[in-house]
């Protein structure tokens, strides 16, 4: 690896530190990077996972106040994480590699509509509920759901768990977010777990992007705490339609 290569790989994990902490979608960047300098998609798909993980571990620490008060549902919804993520990754190491190519864009672009409209949909479920009252059962389905789809690939799985988050729990965009990055840290976490003991990992590339995403993590608490609702729920329908169309475009 030269030294531009190494700048490269770890200027892409602090950018993609600070968007995932924000939003999501940090893996379009990092993965497309070792992509570019000739890493198998196998090996940059594992490697990226790994090099992540500290860096969303990261965020979740700068979210550490959003998090008061969310213990139980953070088990909760853990418990769903974790296991997606390993049905995931466990998928990667035995699937084709194109295997959910079609249907993730049109995840990811269904997402940012569902954060556009959350405020109105949250309403009008709140007018179905008890004050307070979360909807748990669909939430867990559908955070393992988007756990199995994270273990194995992720981009734009915080714009998806931000939607679902947005819709099924009363609560604030900062509160969701943080809950939203400690799940991420469980998904990839296991993932990467499974990653080290049974795939082929590019050691030098991953160790970069877990230095430079740690970084990103505190630069991107800093921002992404600092902004106001709007502006957050602006932030990730923007990158998310980016990611999405991007996606779709190949």
């Amino acid at each position: 690896m030269s030294p531009l290569e190494a700048i490269a790989i770890l200027a892409a994990g602090l950018a993609a530190g600070t968007i995932n902490t924000i939003v999501g979608s940090g893996t379009l960047i990092t993965f497309p990077t070792l992509l570019a300098f000739g890493y198998p998609p196998v090996v940059a798909n594992v490697s990226n996972t790994i090099g992540l993980v500290p860096g969303s571990f990261s965020g979740a620490i700068g979210y550490r106040r959003e998090l008061a008060g969310q213990r139980g549902r953070a088990i909760r919804l853990g418990i769903a994480a974790t296991l997606g993520g390993l049905t995931g990754g466990l998928l990667l190491l035995a699937l084709p590699a194109a295997a959910f190519q079609k249907i993730v864009p049109l995840l990811i672009l269904g997402s940012v509509v569902l954060i556009a409209i959350q405020p109105r949909l949250s309403r009008a479920m709140g007018n179905r509920r008890v004050e307070g009252e979360e909807h748990t059962l669909p939430l867990v389905i559908t955070i393992f759901l988007t756990g199995i789809y994270g273990g194995y690939f992720g981009a734009g799985q915080g714009v998806i768990m931000m939607a679902l988050l947005g819709v099924f729990l009363p609560d604030g965009l900062q509160r969701l977010n943080g809950l939203k990055n400690v799940l991420a840290v469980l998904i990839n976490g296991v993932a990467a777990v499974l990653f080290i003991i049974l795939a082929p990992v590019a050691w030098p590339p991953a160790i970069l992007l877990a230095i430079g995403a740690t970084m990103g993590g505190q630069v991107g608490a800093v921002v992404g705490r600092r902004l106001p609702a709007g502006a957050l729920r602006l932030a990730i329908m923007v990158i998310g339609t980016i990611a999405g169309v991007r996606l779709l475009l190949g």
